[in-house]
C-alpha cells in the first residue's frame, strides 16, 4: 500500500491516494471527463469531496493526474513498444499493446485517451485538447523511433516517418473504439496484423 501524503498540520491522510487515484482513472475511463460526476468520482474513490480537493485539487486537476497514472500503467505499452529492436517490432508491439490494453478483464473497455473526450460540451472542451495533446505525444514517440530506424537502415529512406506514426496511431484509436463497442481481443489482434501487412504500409515504403 502506498503511504498517503501528509494532510494539514502534518497529519497523514486517511486513505491510500494511489488506490483512490486508480478508482478515479476507472471512472474517467468508463464515463469520460464530462460524464464523470464529482459524486461518482468521490464514491468510487471512497473519500469525501473535501478530501478529494485537498489531495488532488479540482476535477480538472484530478483528471490530469488520473491521465498521468493511466499513461504509466495501462498505456505503458507505448513506451515499451518504442524500445523494441526493429521498426516492425515496434509497430507490432504498439498495436497488439493497444488491443490488450483496451480489452483487459476487470477494467473498462476502450481507451481513456480516446473515449475520454469523444463528445463534450463547451465547458469541457479543454479535455479534448488535453487528450489530443496526449495522443500527439504518442505519435511523436513513434515518429522519433522510426526516424532512428531510417538512420539505422532498418526502414527505407523514402518512408515518411510522420505519416507512418500517424497511421499506427489512427489504427490504434480505431482499435480502442471497436473495443469499446465489444469487439473481442482476438479479432482486434487480427485487425492489427492485417494493418501491418505489408510493412511499411505507406507510399514510398518500398
Amino acid at each position: 500500500m502506498v503511504s498517503a501524503p501528509k494532510g494539514p498540520a502534518g497529519r497523514p491522510r486517511g486513505f491510500d491516494t494511489e488506490e483512490a487515484l486508480e478508482q478515479a482513472v476507472r471512472v474517467f475511463w468508463s464515463q469520460g471527463y464530462e460524464g464523470a460526476s464529482l459524486e461518482e468520482l468521490t464514491r468510487a474513490m471512497g473519500i469525501t469531496r473535501t478530501s478529494m480537493y485537498r489531495a488532488f485539487g479540482n476535477k480538472e486537476a484530478l483528471f490530469r493526474t488520473a491521465l498521468q497514472r493511466y499513461t504509466r500503467t495501462t498505456a505503458s505499452y507505448v513506451v515499451q513498444a518504442v524500445e523494441r529492436p526493429t521498426a516492425r517490432e515496434v509497430a507490432v508491439a504498439f498495436l497488439h499493446g493497444a488491443a490488450c490494453a483496451t480489452t483487459q478483464p476487470g477494467h473498462p473497455v476502450g481507451c481513456l485517451g480516446v473515449q475520454g473526450a469523444l463528445a463534450t460540451g463547451t465547458s469541457a472542451r479543454w479535455s479534448q485538447d488535453v487528450l489530443a495533446e496526449w495522443r500527439e505525444q504518442g505519435t511523436a514517440h513513434l515518429q522519433a523511433r522510426f526516424e532512428r530506424a531510417v538512420d539505422d537502415g532498418d526502414l527505407p529512406g523514402g518512408v515518411d516517418c510522420r505519416l507512418l506514426a500517424c497511421y499506427l496511431m489512427t489504427v490504434s484509436n480505431g482499435i480502442a473504439v471497436q473495443a469499446a463497442g465489444g469487439t473481442p481481443r482476438t479479432e482486434l489482434m487480427a485487425v492489427a496484423d492485417v494493418a501491418l501487412h505489408p510493412w511499411p504500409p505507406v507510399p514510398g515504403g518500398g
